[in-house]
């Protein structure tokens, strides 16, 4: 005997009411980010039940973007009740630490670890008293690579002890997650990953950022002509985009020029002046717009400041 699954659409369309309702009293809100046109650009900031791939190439500032996010969601959300489970395979929690650390107080990580430089009281107790200010947030950190699979039973272990929180859910990032032995390829195990993150976010109160490599297409030398529309990134541009984009509801694009010594950026001939320069764009964007959105990243200090203007275009 086969269970029906079907279900009249009317359920649909009541939850859709009520999300709506729910939304505009204020009882569902996204997750704001730091920055106004990135939340503009989404559905008023991250939207829980809801996958963000970030595609970027090394050095680029894509772990830079979701630590800034998780670090000033607390702050910029308080009455929200939600947790954080990173799973950080790219980099160690004392690194990542050491990076916020840099952040609020304006040193870079060399002078506040090299044997070289003096930390000062001062700066030590601003990084002592922070730590003891975050360490209230609730953020767990799992940094032991690990197969799809047993993420899932990671994830399925952490929402029952914690009795199904809202759980903000990344990844830095998805190239390190480790195959199966069943898998051939890492391109099998992104297409498991992508039924994953659907399944996920289907299931519990949570939302996922993921962070993604670029492949080789980007660094093709006529991409790197000035003034041309093969400058930006691009949907086929993110590592595994077949794999990825279907499950995702918003997929970024992160390019920062300099790196590939572009001056003037795309066919609108932005100028790019210098290597802080970061564009977003907004390749896919299911319930928001898809735009370009420009940055500055003081990556000495760790912090991704959104431009009020685009820069300057070359005179025609």
């Amino acid at each position: 005997m086969i269970t029906p699954e079907w279900e009249g659409q009317y359920k649909a369309f009541n939850e859709a009411l009520r999300y709506m309702l729910d939304r505009q009293s204020g009882k569902e809100r996204s997750i704001q980010t730091p920055w106004p046109k990135f939340n503009d650009a989404m559905t008023d900031g991250l939207e829980w039940n809801t996958l963000t791939v970030i595609g970027g190439r090394p050095g680029s500032g894509k772990t830079l973007i979701k630590d800034q996010i998780i670090r000033e969601s607390f702050i910029l959300n308080p009455a929200e009740d939600f947790r954080v489970l990173e799973f950080q395979f790219e980099m160690v929690g004392r690194t990542s630490a050491i990076r916020e650390f840099s952040s609020i107080t304006g040193k870079t990580y060399k002078e506040l670890c090299s044997a070289g430089t003096v930390l000062t009281t001062n700066t030590f107790d601003t990084c002592h008293s922070h730590a003891k200010e975050r360490i209230k947030s609730p953020v767990d950190i799992i940094s032991t690579p690990m197969t799809v699979n047993q993420m899932r039973e990671q994830i399925d272990a952490y929402m029952e002890l914690h009795k199904g929180k809202k759980t903000i859910i990344t990844l830095d990032h998805t190239i390190l997650v480790k195959r199966a032995p069943y898998q051939n390829n890492r391109l099998d195990m992104l297409f498991e990953l992508g039924e994953f993150f659907t399944q996920v976010k289907r299931e519990y109160p949570c939302m996922f950022i993921a962070l993604s490599q670029l492949n080789r297409n980007i660094d093709s030398p006529d991409r790197a002509i000035d003034g041309k529309y093969g400058n930006y990134v691009l949907e086929s541009d993110i590592f595994g985009s077949d794999a990825m984009l279907q499950h995702a509801d918003t997929l970024i694009g992160l390019n920062r020029p300099a790196k590939q010594k572009i001056r003037l950026y795309g066919p609108d001939k932005y100028i790019i002046e210098d290597d802080k320069t970061l564009v977003l764009h907004f390749l896919k964007a299911r319930n928001g717009d898809a735009r370009m959105s420009f940055f500055k990243a003081a990556f000495e200090r760790m912090q991704i400041m959104e431009m009020d203007t685009p820069p300057q275009q070359e005179r025609r």
